[in-house]
């Protein structure tokens, strides 16, 4: 069966191959002329396709499962065409032996997708960021108006507040204003910088102002009693180093997408954000999508093996693609509207994440067993032949 199963294999990659070029290559072309608007003299056609570049391993590993069913229904149904399966068929290949073969020729293309996942898509989207930075001016996710908040705990028992209206790339940031609490409820500090750099686990300032307040100036204004001292004392600093749970890896996951994160690098940003007090349902969903990213690819194949021995009396191959790019797009469609829902009613991020992926096994899963009864193998009857009679 290992031949069956290479020649099954070489249809379904290059089919795979051609509907990926496709694919890529469409949705970028509508990117492309959907951008055409923001080209401008400090951003020519040139950053555009730089830009455009870096965001091509994300495409690809955001259309691969789509790509997969499209292409292995173009080859299945290619070789039902041609009377291949039937052979098959024939020859003792069951439906649920065909679909055991679907799943050992997916592997590889799986182990394909995390080296995607975990490598090429989160250093492509770190550059691409930078990049945005650079030649727009500006970075896309994670940002309000008034810039980027984080929030982590200080050696005093309080908590700090740091807001940066504006990323330079490389771990430098600017305009930057800390807030400190001592004991969690009373602000104690107030502290601005024109630029910071985040090094070693510190916090580097340029250009520091701090206000402070005393200990005891809330409680004399709430007494209304008069103070010798100053209500606010402001000092100025060169530069200052503040220690800090903060890196750039958690700086660049804030303006990241997480399902264009490495497990690694989210894993260690939900720690962080869980650590701190703060909502980190979204990150959790993103890496339990991850997890069932392998486990979409073997739906896919799934979904693929019913569709390919459908009859149908016209269309031919071309009505059975275009079934599978209708039940490629539902999936697709399904998968984020369970995600909105999921976030909007706090479903459990299993949940959330497996839920579709489930649903369309499952229905994969009646369809296969349904065509192995309709398919299945029938008792041959062989006659012998009589022996004459003799004269």
């Amino acid at each position: 069966m290992s031949t069956v199963r290479n020649y099954l294999a070489k249809e379904i990659y290059r089919s795979t191959l051609v509907v990926m070029v496709a694919l890529i290559g469409l949705f970028s072309f509508f990117t492309l002329v959907d951008q055409l608007d923001s080209l401008t003299d400090a951003f020519p056609l040139s950053s555009l396709l730089y830009l455009e570049a870096l965001a091509l391993p994300t495409r690809l590993y955001e259309l691969l499962p789509i790509g997969l069913l499209i292409g292995a229904i173009l080859a299945l149904a290619g070789l039902a065409q041609r009377n291949e399966l039937v052979i098959l068929r024939v020859s003792g290949v069951s439906a649920k032996r065909l679909l055991g073969m679907l799943w050992m020729i997916a592997v590889p293309i799986i182990l394909l997708a995390i080296v995607i996942s975990e490598i090429i898509t989160p250093a492509a989207e770190i550059r691409y960021s930078e990049a945005n930075l650079v030649m727009r001016g500006r970075a896309e996710g994670g940002r309000l108006v008034s810039g980027y908040w984080f929030k982590e705990p200080t050696k005093t028992g309080g908590y700090r507040v740091i807001n940066i209206s504006r990323l330079l790339g490389s771990g430098e940031v600017a305009d930057l204003m800390l807030y400190e609490f001592a004991d969690g409820t009373a602000m104690s500090a107030l502290i601005q910088a024109r630029r910071g750099v985040f090094v070693d686990g510190q916090l580097k300032l340029s250009g520091v102002s701090e206000y402070a307040l005393p200990a005891d100036a809330l409680e004399a204004l709430a007494q209304a009693q008069a103070r010798e001292d100053p209500l606010l004392v402001m000092r100025q600093e060169p530069d200052r180093a503040i220690a800090t749970t903060l890196t750039p890896a958690r700086l660049a996951a804030r303006i990241s997408m997480p399902e264009r994160m490495s497990l690694a690098a989210l894993w260690d940003f939900v720690q962080y954000m869980q650590s701190n007090q703060l909502d980190a349902t979204r990150q959790m969903v993103a890496i339990w999508r991850k997890l069932a990213y392998p486990f979409t690819l073997i739906v896919m194949m799934t979904i693929a093996a019913p569709i390919s021995y459908m009859q149908t009396r016209r269309g031919g191959i071309g009505a059975k693609i275009f079934i599978g790019i209708l039940v490629g797009t539902t999936f697709f469609m399904v998968n984020q509207l369970t995600l909105n829902v999921g976030m909007l009613y706090n479903w459990t991020p299993t949940v959330t994440a497996l839920l579709p992926n489930t649903i369309a096994f499952l229905f994969a899963m009646l369809a296969v067993l349904g065509m192995e009864r309709r398919l299945g193998p029938k008792e041959k009857t062989i006659k012998t032949p009589r022996k004459a009679s003799p004269a």
